[in-house]
């Protein structure tokens, strides 16, 4: 194969322009070492784990994987657009680095050790890039193949999971007895599950408890599995197949990931491989692969990567906008759509009685539900990777506004019946879920701007004075913060509609009323 060094070729470092430091642990022993032992500390040997991702990333997307679509765009300036057919959608040549979502959030879910969902027609390719991401930890290729689970209508738990050891079915005199023949598949750091909507109900369930739980359960035994990213696939996102998908299941995938069409401009590059008779996930460059500690790191350095309170506030409310219902609920507490979907009442009665606010320009009037605890911390966690995938110093905006779209696309459900959907131009947005969801948060922060939230938001300063402690707070400051807060509910609510944003912040106000109200009787306790 003379032309294997071709498939090798790992870009040259550094692939971004502007590297972030990368914070050292403190070592104690430090102290012993004194400055000058610190400061003639030599660098630390090899490549560093961002610019390492970042290596692997170019590698898979030049070499390994053909998909030169630039959907995740960055720009350091002005960047040229065009008008493209009727439509006059538009085709935008970004000018900063931009990035492959079906390469990149696949990778971002190593960094993260998450679960990816990969969807899309027969033949496009989805089975061999989860199959690069089990190289890409260190395990050889046929490990990877034969570890890989293939749904199929038959799977049983055992099948999924393990046999019992047919000596000790015989033998044994309580069920304690019997040993297990495990799965090699439940040891890997990266696990795989092809066409997953294809396994049964029950099965569905066992491995419901080794995604969310990294443990399997045959006959009482227990097997503890390793924390691991998992990669699945399936040929749509709805849920269907052979099998519904249990709603359970569906909720612990973090990102789904399209695998967009084939462009056959680039079918040279498929002739090449048949000729050399090269499949690229056997011919991974050792430089890209990780190994188990490198992974530790690279998962802790995600973690540690700073999201500013200016970020934090759009992110807060962006997801404010979706979970009220004003008519589901006769408490104020349970205004919610999660209420309504509970009470098994017909959708479209619940939304015929919200007739107080704009449906056109209320966002959350777009969606079934709200955002869910484990979606915020998913959303979170993605902005993380992206930013350290970036080498950037710390979670920009646009890191949060392109990884939402793939975070939230199977969450974040959309009512079509919605006004919303029904306007000519917005037409498109009913399939294409990745441009709604990105839209969504742009009108999100369009509205925050409006409303001047970075510069006056009274309930972030009632809540920051709140979190600064009540330690030494004496019944007098106590009773007039009780007062301010009663006097900003009052604004808050005369004669206006109730949104979203709104809903929360008096949701918030109430709380930090009763945690005021609680010490104040505490002080009254004379303890």
């Amino acid at each position: 194969m003379a032309r294997f060094p071709f498939f090798q070729r790992v870009s040259a470092a550094p692939t971004t322009p502007k590297p972030a430091p990368i914070a050292r642990n403190f070592d104690i022993a430090e102290l012993y070492d004194g400055p000058l032992a610190a400061a003639e500390a030599p660098a630390e040997a090899g490549v560093r784990l961002d610019e390492k991702l970042r290596q692997a990333y170019f590698w898979i997307v030049n070499t390994a994987i053909i998909s030169p679509h630039y959907d995740i765009e960055y720009d350091d300036g002005p960047a040229p657009q065009y008008q493209v057919g009727d439509s006059r959608r538009l085709l935008t040549l970004p000018s900063a680095q931009s990035y492959s979502s079906y390469v990149l959030l696949p990778l971002l879910a190593f960094a993260t050790r998450s679960k990816c969902l990969f969807v899309g027609g027969p033949g496009r390719g989805k089975t061999a890039s989860a199959i690069l991401m089990g190289v890409l930890a260190g395990s050889p290729v046929r490990d990877v193949r034969r570890a890989m689970q293939h749904g199929h209508p038959q799977m049983t738990i055992a099948d999924l999971l393990g046999n019992p050891l047919p000596a000790d079915l015989v033998s044994a005199q309580s069920v304690d007895a019997i040993r297990i023949a495990w799965r090699p598949w439940l040891g890997m750091r990266v696990k795989i599950v092809d066409e997953y909507n294809r396994i049964p109900t029950r099965t569905q369930s066992a491995l419901l408890t080794v995604m969310g739980d990294n443990y399997a359960e045959v006959l009482g035994q227990i097997y503890e599995c390793p924390t691991a990213a998992w990669y699945l696939t399936a040929n749509d996102d709805a849920g269907g197949g052979t099998y519904q998908v249990i709603e359970a299941l569906r909720d612990r995938i973090d990102v789904v990931v399209q695998a967009l069409s084939f462009n056959p401009r680039f079918l040279d590059e498929l002739i090449l491989r048949i000729e050399e008779n090269v499949r690229p996930e056997e011919v991974v460059p050792r430089e890209i692969l990780f190994d188990a500690g490198e992974v530790d790191q690279l998962v802790a350095a995600v973690r540690a990567m700073p999201l500013s309170p200016d970020v934090r506030y759009r992110i807060e409310f962006f997801a404010s906008q979706f979970e009220l219902m004003e008519p589901a609920g006769a408490t104020f507490e349970y205004m919610s759509k999660d209420t309504a979907r509970l009470s098994g009442v017909d959708w479209t009665q619940v939304t015929a009685a919200d007739g107080g606010r704009d449906r056109l320009k209320d966002i959350g009037t777009q969606t079934l539900n709200g955002l869910s605890v484990r979606n915020l911390m998913t959303l979170v966690g993605f902005s993380k990777a992206m930013a350290f995938f970036r080498g950037a110093d710390a979670v920009g905006l646009e890191d949060v506004r392109q990884v939402l779209p793939f975070v939230l696309r199977d969450k974040l459900h959309p009512d079509r019946d919605a006004p919303f959907f029904g306007l000519p131009e917005n037409a498109a947005y009913r399939t294409d879920a990745v441009a709604w969801l990105r839209h969504l948060f742009d009108l999100s922060c369009e509205e925050y701007d409006r409303l001047d939230l970075d510069r006056n938001d009274p309930v972030r300063d009632l809540a920051q004075q709140f979190a600064a402690g009540l330690d030494g707070l004496g019944e007098r400051e106590v009773r007039a913060r009780l007062t301010r807060i009663e006097r900003l509910i009052e604004e808050r609510v005369s004669g206006r509609k109730l949104y979203g944003p709104l809903y929360d912040e008096l949701l918030h106000l109430k709380y930090l009323h009763q945690r005021y109200t609680n010490y104040l009787a505490w002080l009254g306790s004379g303890r």
